[in-house]
């Protein structure tokens, strides 16, 4: 693809985000690196910021696939905070950051980044501003770059049953001045999840940060560039603006409705789960009272793992300790399928749950 094309992807994505993001300043289009998806950005960023050995903090559950973007190529270790569902959208969460840090820089692993995502994977709730102003000062203090992944940016809805759940606020709309050097502040997007466009292979990554960028930059044209058809179809959708704000409008109405369903099938079954989500296509359900004793000698992730084969041998999947949660027996339910689908796969997993013998 001719750089005019990239030039054109770039303006394109400049002026979603200032659509979506409402960024403090608007983002240009020289803040902005393309690559072929938010995965590559890992890889990226892993070889950018960090050396071999050296950790990039997180907290729990997270995305279970971050150990392999980060670690398989680049060697960085993913360190992760003594969080869970309840804490990790509190202020008070610096605090389990702030011990994972200094425990992990006493093994020897030098922490380069803390990284987040928001709207989050696997919670499904957004980050109050206020916390995230807490983060920032947290890389602040120990010079350290904040990276918050932004993939379901635009995947938030309303949520009938908990008005009180946090609005997405990105990142790019904190004015770090007097909070956090600005060149340590990075955002992740992509157009897999708010569009549906996994295939296209588009991701996403802002910074004013010139010197990172430059670096990005020169790995990811010559080892993870987006390819020509991808960049045409990108442009091509997300110049039409009319079409983004009405696909992007019915897209939030559509899940919003699926929640609404799903969270009422699981209180028929009497399956818990983590009240209050508001973004994604996922809830983090608790399915802990259904696991193996202990008393049979088994570890928790071998009860999740003999509970995940139960489910496959009813017709349905769930995958277990991907999240590397505190706790077991919580597992990722994803809920935007078709509703056939997703009724189906209920009616199968409640069947699992009533057939149970351990």
């Amino acid at each position: 693809m001719e750089d005019t094309g990239l030039h054109a992807l770039h303006d394109a994505l400049a002026t979603h985000l200032n659509d979506y993001f409402n960024p403090y300043q608007p983002v240009k289009s020289e803040h902005i690196s393309v690559a072929a998806s938010t995965t590559a950005f890992h890889d990226i960023l892993a070889f950018s910021l960090a050396a071999p050995g050296e950790g990039i903090l997180t907290s729990r559950p997270h995305y279970g696939r971050f150990d392999i973007d980060f670690g398989d190529k680049a060697g960085v270790k993913l360190v992760l905070a003594d969080t869970d569902h309840e804490t990790c959208f509190d202020e008070s969460v610096v605090d389990a950051f702030e011990d994972a840090l200094v425990k992990s820089e006493k093994e020897g692993v030098k922490i380069r980044a803390l990284l987040i995502v928001n709207p989050h994977n696997p919670l499904g709730r957004c980050y109050p501003k206020s916390t995230l102003v807490a983060l920032m000062h947290f890389c602040a203090r120990h010079t350290i770059h904040l990276i918050s992944d932004e993939i379901y940016a635009c995947s938030f809805f309303p949520n009938a049953s908990f008005p009180s759940a946090p609005p997405f606020t990105s990142l790019l709309s904190i004015d770090p001045t007097g909070i956090i050097d600005a060149s340590l502040i990075h955002v992740e997007y992509g157009l897999s999840k708010d569009f549906g466009a996994a295939g296209l292979r588009i991701g996403v990554f802002v910074t004013r940060n010139e010197q990172l960028k430059s670096a990005v930059d020169a790995v990811g044209d010559r080892f993870h560039g987006v390819a020509g058809p991808s960049v045409a179809l990108g442009v091509s959708m997300l110049g039409d603006r009319e079409w983004v704000h009405d696909f992007i409008a019915l897209s939030r109405e559509r899940i919003a409705e699926q929640y609404a369903f799903t969270t009422s099938r699981l209180r028929d079954m009497g399956i818990e789960f983590f009240e209050g989500g508001n973004a994604g296509f996922f809830l983090w359900v608790d399915f802990n009272g259904y696991l193996p004793p202990r008393e049979g000698g088994l570890s928790d992730r071998e009860r999740e793992i003999k509970f995940a084969e139960k489910c496959i041998e009813g017709g349905v999947f769930l995958h277990p300790g991907e999240e590397k949660n505190v706790r077991s027996g919580w597992f990722r339910m994803v809920f935007t399928m078709e509703r056939k689908v997703v009724e189906e796969g209920l009616r199968r997993l409640e069947g699992v749950l009533k057939g149970l013998k351990w």
